[in-house]
């Protein structure tokens, strides 16, 4: 159990560690031991190390969800002092390198973002690309597994809830949907937590849009889909939870839909055995990778 409630997010400046700080690539902020639900976010803040001061941009593009989900953070700390559960997030901007993409995907290391051009990004080389691989995002995955490998060791079968934002506006387009929920092929907790946000919030809540949940090697993909761990990835809106009090809302209409969901008996037995479904993420691969030969990168990249 938390000790204390950990802090909700307020909407921060750009962010560089000092010099003198002891890095870390990844925060896990721990639950009870006996909560099954794990809490993940991969895109928790633009907070970058001080070698690499601010990749050349100004205070305005690391505000921008180019350079984080803005709100993410405070909505999934929230959720897991609510209900308990431990909540794993990253301590480096997506600029840096994505965590939630594959090792191979174009997308992990962005050059330009939304029309924004990353000056650290661009003449990263393979060397480059390695050390940060090695430095930032195989810790954080590292935690993630190793915090998985030790609730199965409890005899308990993660469920896997990953928290992230979406913009309201992209490409000069307002978005309609509030929230989204992202999912590949397991139905065990994307159906029901559909279910919940619409009749809890009566609004615009997205089926696996504006993005598709069949993203191969992603997150979800490399920790829940391949060990048969039921999943879900929520996106809500920024302008939603860009302060604290949005992020409290939306929290506990978060937490309450999952608590309800892990409650139901109807959905209790499948969400405590491991499935193996079938990605369907080979099918988007192939689309992305058109989309990337055709020069249109950005918008293969999306923002999840």
């Amino acid at each position: 159990m938390l000790s204390e409630p950990p802090s909700i997010e307020s909407t921060p400046g750009p962010k560089t560690a000092t010099s003198g700080e002891r890095w870390k690539s990844f925060e896990v902020s721990p639950g009870d031991p006996d909560t099954r639900l794990l809490v993940l976010c991969d895109h928790a803040t633009n907070l970058l190390p001080p070698e690499y001061g601010t990749l050349g941009l100004d205070d305005v593009q690391l505000n921008r969800h180019i350079a984080y989900d803005i709100g993410a953070l405070g909505v999934a700390r929230e959720i897991g002092r609510r209900l308990r559960a431990t909540v794993i997030s990253t301590r480096f901007s997506r600029l840096l390198i994505d965590p939630n993409r594959g090792e191979d995907d174009p997308t992990l290391i962005m050059r330009i973002s939304d029309g924004a051009l990353v000056p650290g990004n661009t003449h990263v080389d393979e060397a480059e690309m390695a050390r940060r691989m090695r430095a930032y995002f195989q810790p954080y995955h590292a935690a993630i597994a190793a915090e998985i490998d030790a609730m199965l060791a409890r005899d308990k079968i993660p469920v896997i809830f990953s928290m992230h934002s979406f913009t309201n506006v992209w490409r000069g387009i307002p978005r309609k949907w509030h929230a989204a929920v992202l999912w590949d092929s397991d139905p065990r907790l994307p159906i029901p937590t559909l279910k919940q946000l619409r009749e809890r919030t009566g609004l615009e809540i997205g089926d696996n849009e504006p993005y598709s949940g069949h993203l191969r090697n992603d997150t979800i993909f490399r920790h829940a889909t391949l060990r048969g761990l039921p999943n879900v990835l929520v996106e809500v809106r920024q302008d939603l939870i860009r302060d604290e009090a949005g992020q409290i809302e939306w929290a506990a209409i978060l937490a309450d839909s999952l608590a309800a969901i892990l409650a139901d008996p109807a959905h209790a037995e499948p969400l405590s055995r491991l499935e193996y479904h079938e990605s369907r993420s080979d099918m988007e691969a192939d689309r992305v990778m058109e989309r990337v030969e055709k020069g249109d990168v950005e918008i293969a990249s999306g923002e999840e």
